[in-house]
């Protein structure tokens, strides 16, 4: 096999390799041979046929087959040799179209190859990690807000009126052009005012009725509304009102905690204690790992492939332009520009993501299949599926295992430098600790703009 190179750019490599009609032919005449011993040809003993009439007979689709094994073998060879290892899937031509058996085989390589990633010293970088402990106060207003949340209705005095927030329990009965529809009725129906249960407007007009009193409420559904034959048009619902209710505030004791699934007050303050550590340890975890990655991204400089330069903006842009148009669900839109801001942030990302790979792989950090399974878990239960049918959909999706592998390899590789850094940290608030948080969502908000 010869081998020229004819591009050598950076990370850009491209080759012209020439694959001899004679290294063909003997492929050719070893599969021929391999297949005689299973041939039973009319007129010879099985295993004995001619090679030149098994040739006459098979040789156009075994040509083929030799054609796809000898580029596939060449394209490893030369990576073997080279010690280069591509950044995406390399791009493969045979370049003579005319190609046919006792031509000699052109073929053009060209691809990116990854660089050569310098290790930096992880334990010369300083990190500060902002660290809060719980305390009362914030478990007090977690207990008031839940007290809020568990909140009862008492009666109104005789002759109060509905007040926005209060609940109102009603009889209805909806009627589009005077005709009852199905589905429009009620009966005992308790309505909090305000809460934008019902159709917009409804709830707004019962402000003022007292217990007794009958009202006809008119509204006009929503175009959009998920009935088609209710959608934009106009109802009148008379409604009777038969209870108001005042909104008051669970009192915070054993009995509200009941409420929340605990055994009792102290078991909810343990409860509520053991997820504020564990929000404020995520808060602090996000805080340092910023800071790592900024450390490591001025620490490390070295070329990046085009071609991944390239995809990771499209994605950057492409993602970007779908969170300023949520309107717009598919893909059948015009294209989407990538700007400077879009290839900075993609330098950043490349960079990232080739040292962590590089560093998780001199070290041998690997996923366990347990991890895996832990992850698909808990995100079939984010998204309220069936586990058992996440599992086996993500099992036989590479791509959708690859989003559930990488951040959990990620995050172990950010684990160990972590560990020779030097991390020190310090005290604040829980306000404060939230303040950084916000200012690191902001900022990275900003550079995504």
């Amino acid at each position: 096999m010869q081998v020229v190179e004819t591009k050598s750019e950076g990370l850009s490599r491209a080759y012209a390799m020439t694959l001899p009609a004679s290294e063909l032919a003997e492929k050719m005449n070893e599969k021929l041979v391999a297949a005689r011993a299973e041939v039973q040809m009319k007129g010879f003993r099985k295993g004995k046929a001619p090679l030149p009439l098994l040739k006459k007979m098979f040789g156009k689709s075994l040509l083929g087959e030799i054609v796809q094994e000898s580029v596939d073998g060449a394209v490893r060879e030369h990576f073997e040799q080279t010690g280069d290892r591509p950044a995406l899937q390399p791009d493969i031509k045979i370049t003579n179209e005319d190609f046919d058996e006792g031509d000699d085989l052109q073929v053009e390589l060209a691809y990116d190859k990854l660089p050569d990633v310098p290790t930096p010293d992880f334990a010369a970088i300083t990190l500060d990690k902002p660290v809060a402990t719980v305390e009362d106060a914030a478990i007090q207003e977690a207990l008031e807000s839940l007290a809020k949340n568990a909140k009862a209705f008492e009666p109104r005095d005789e002759g109060g009126y509905i007040e926005n927030g209060d609940q109102a329990t009603i009889d209805f009965v909806g009627r589009v052009d005077g005709e009852a529809f199905e589905g429009g009725s009620g009966e005992d129906f308790p309505l909090e005012i305000g809460s934008g249960s019902f159709i917009p407007g409804f709830e707004e007009q019962l402000n003022g009725a007292k217990v007794g009193d009958v009202r006809d409420v008119t509204v006009t559904f929503p175009a959009d509304y998920q009935a088609e034959h209710l959608a934009g048009k106009e109802a009148v619902f008379t409604c009777t009102i038969k209870g108001i209710g005042y909104p008051v505030d669970s009192a915070i004791d054993d009995a509200m905690a009941e409420k929340f699934g605990a055994e009792n007050l102290e078991d909810l303050k343990g409860q509520i204690r053991e997820k504020l550590e564990a929000e404020y340890g995520v808060a602090s975890r996000a805080l340092v790992k910023r800071k790592l990655l900024d450390a490591l991204d001025e620490a490390v400089s070295f070329d990046l492939p085009p071609a991944l330069l390239e995809i990771e903006a499209n994605q950057i842009a492409h993602q970007l332009w779908h969170e300023e148009h949520p309107e717009v669900q598919g893909h059948d839109h015009g294209d989407i520009e990538t700007t400077d801001e879009h290839r900075k942030l993609a330098e950043r990302r490349v960079r990232l993501g080739l040292l962590l790979a590089e560093t998780g792989s001199a070290n041998d950090i690997q996923v366990s299949e347990n991890e895996i399974v832990q992850a698909i878990v808990r995100q079939a239960q984010q998204m309220n599926v069936p586990p058992k049918a996440f599992f086996d959909y993500v099992q036989q999706n590479e791509q959708a295992m690859q989003q559930i592998r990488a951040p959990l390899f990620e995050d172990k590789v950010v684990d160990y430098i972590l560990e020779l850094a030097t991390v020190t940290e310090t005290e604040v608030s829980k306000d404060e600790l939230q303040a950084q948080l916000e200012a690191l969502d902001a900022e990275e908000e900003a550079v995504s703009a």
